[in-house]
């Protein structure tokens, strides 16, 4: 009989999950209703956004550093600020792609018409 191992979670405790995705709530939401910062209206683009703000918040201690208020392994300071980043460079992102594409016709299968070489 094998002796009794003890099993150890890859990655996060549950109570960082849900820290990080408070983060990414709070920045999702004043982003898109108090600073009517978006692309996309309506529900389905606040839960994009919350998203993206987890993924920020996560990656926010790795690449801004480990400083100031450190609650169940979170780096508050920083998980805030990859949030921010992270949402603002996702709406930048699709308004430059939608810049991009504004200004390409569209030819009768629905593909972008290739330009014509100078």
């Amino acid at each position: 009989m094998r002796p009794r191992e003890d099993k150890h979670m890859i990655g996060m405790s549950f109570l960082s999950f849900l820290l990080l995705l408070v983060i990414g709530v709070i920045v999702a939401v004043v982003l898109h209703y108090g600073f009517r910062y978006r692309f996309l209206e309506g529900l389905d683009a606040v839960f994009a956004k919350v998203a993206m703000g987890w993924l920020g918040a996560w990656l926010g201690s790795p690449v801004l550093g480990h400083w100031w208020i450190k609650f169940e392994n979170v780096y508050i300071i920083p998980a805030i600020l990859g949030s921010i980043t992270a949402v603002m460079l996702n709406v930048i992102a699709w308004k430059a792609l939608d810049k991009v594409m504004a200004g390409r016709t569209v030819t009768e299968k629905g593909t972008p018409a290739m330009p014509k070489a100078a």
